[in-house]
């Protein structure tokens, strides 16, 4: 008998099939079993009419365990009233392995409870929505790169410095020498630009923070796009344009896994460039009408950031921070030394920060400056101080956090929920 995935149940109507997956749950009504079967691609219910089984064996299923493994054949029927619109008439459900009691019940469970079992909570309706989500956010971000001429140079874990100084990087020994786990494959993105014009990472990134805030996570994913011949007003345009991309995907795509997760749609479909654009200044004016705890000078919290992007219906573009506050690496801005060439991207609804970045500084002595303001090892950075020894020119890109992405597009209260592994200051089982 053929398999076939339940995502695909349409395209069976009236014929028989095997169907293999888990029990999701079950229920008994005299002389009929329904049981709700999941197999990754969707859930669908099977029918199970004891006069087509053994006594024994009919009574067995009924005990069945959730997560139980089964295989069903038999018919696919169309049934509006059943989850999905379609029904598997079962002529024969073959116990694959039967599960012990399941610890994920249908009562409140605590989320250290849930964390501790994430393994199993990742089987969840909502949980699995917001995997396919993020799935989907990953998709549509290489997507919109490759489509656009970038190239996927991808960058190394181990790096030899650190982007952003030391304070937040975890340490690790290297043979005999020291290594850091990375926390932004930037600097080598700089270097790929100088060789093919548009390029971008993806991958894991690594922050030692000792923050405990809903939207922080020790090991995040980024997609990096870095491109040469380009100043800070051409990235932001680049990055307006990504989110919009990404918003929109997810917006066509996953309607049925928003609507799951109650998300309200109309939301995300005002997520269209261009996007308002303030600079610091103003975004401080901002804070002081509300009344916020913001000290000028001072890089945004989270807090501040809420209270920014709940002004706006679109993603908000805040530029020119102090450059005290940035990476050593930020061009200054020409007009005012004081001020970076940055741009951070702040999603609406109080979900705060997705995208960092800005135009780099590309002239070797201004580099080499700042490099020793920072208190940097010079010799660490001979091969990124060499990108200005040949054939410099003005870049810049930009990073945007996956996790942070995601939380905001399926309106999900934790970051923690939008990776399937989460690690945290005090996470780091299972």
């Amino acid at each position: 008998m053929e398999r076939v995935y339940i995502a695909d149940a349409a395209e069976h109507v009236d014929q028989n099939v095997t169907i293999k997956g888990w029990v999701h749950n079950k229920t008994h009504k005299g002389k009929l079993l329904f049981i709700m079967l999941r197999d990754g691609t969707g859930m669908i219910q099977a029918v199970v009419f004891k006069g087509n089984f053994d006594e024994d064996y009919f009574d067995e299923l009924i005990r069945l365990a959730q997560e139980s493994a089964i295989l069903v054949t038999g018919k696919i029927v169309q049934d509006k009233r059943s989850k999905g619109g379609f029904e598997l008439q079962a002529d024969e459900v073959t116990i694959h392995h039967e599960a012990q009691e399941y610890p994920i019940t249908p009562k409140e469970h605590g989320i250290e409870f849930l964390m501790d079992h994430r393994h199993l909570w990742l089987r969840s309706t909502k949980q699995n929505a917001l995997l396919k989500v993020r799935h989907k956010v990953i998709k549509a971000s290489r997507d919109f790169l490759d489509n656009n001429g970038f190239t996927l140079v991808d960058a190394p874990i181990f790096t030899p410095s650190a982007c952003e100084g030391t304070t937040n990087l975890f340490e690790t020994e290297y043979f005999d020498a020291q290594a850091y786990l990375t926390q932004s494959g930037q600097l080598y993105m700089e270097a790929g630009a100088m060789a093919f014009g548009k390029v971008y990472c993806f991958g894991p990134t690594f922050r030692a923070e000792k923050s405990k805030t809903r939207r922080h996570l020790t090991e995040f994913w980024m997609v990096e796009p870095e491109m040469a011949y380009c100043d800070l007003q051409e990235d932001m345009i680049w990055a307006e344009k990504m989110v919009e991309y990404v918003a929109q995907y997810v917006l066509n795509t996953c309607e049925k896994e928003l609507t799951l997760l109650e998300r309200d749609l109309s939301k995300l479909e005002t997520i269209k460039a261009p996007f308002p654009r303030i600079t610091y200044d103003q975004a401080a004016e901002i804070l002081k009408k509300a009344n916020s705890d913001f000290v000028y000078g001072d890089d945004f919290g989270a807090p501040d950031e809420t209270i920014l992007s709940q002004e706006f219906e679109k993603p908000l573009m805040v530029t020119h921070y102090p450059a005290d506050v940035k990476a050593f690496y930020m061009k200054r801005d020409p007009d005012n030394p004081e001020r970076a060439l940055c741009v951070d991207v702040l999603a609406p609804e109080g979900y705060g920060e997705i995208i960092g970045g800005g135009q780099r500084e590309d002239n070797l002595d201004e580099l080499l400056k700042r490099i020793k303001e920072h208190e940097l090892p010079e010799e660490a950075f001979q091969w990124y101080t060499d990108l200005r020894r040949y054939g410099s020119v003005p870049h810049s890109g930009f990073g945007m956090g996956i996790e942070r992405t995601v939380t905001w597009l399926t309106g999900t209260h934790h970051v923690r929920e939008a990776i399937p592994f989460p690690r945290t200051m005090t996470r780091l089982y299972p």
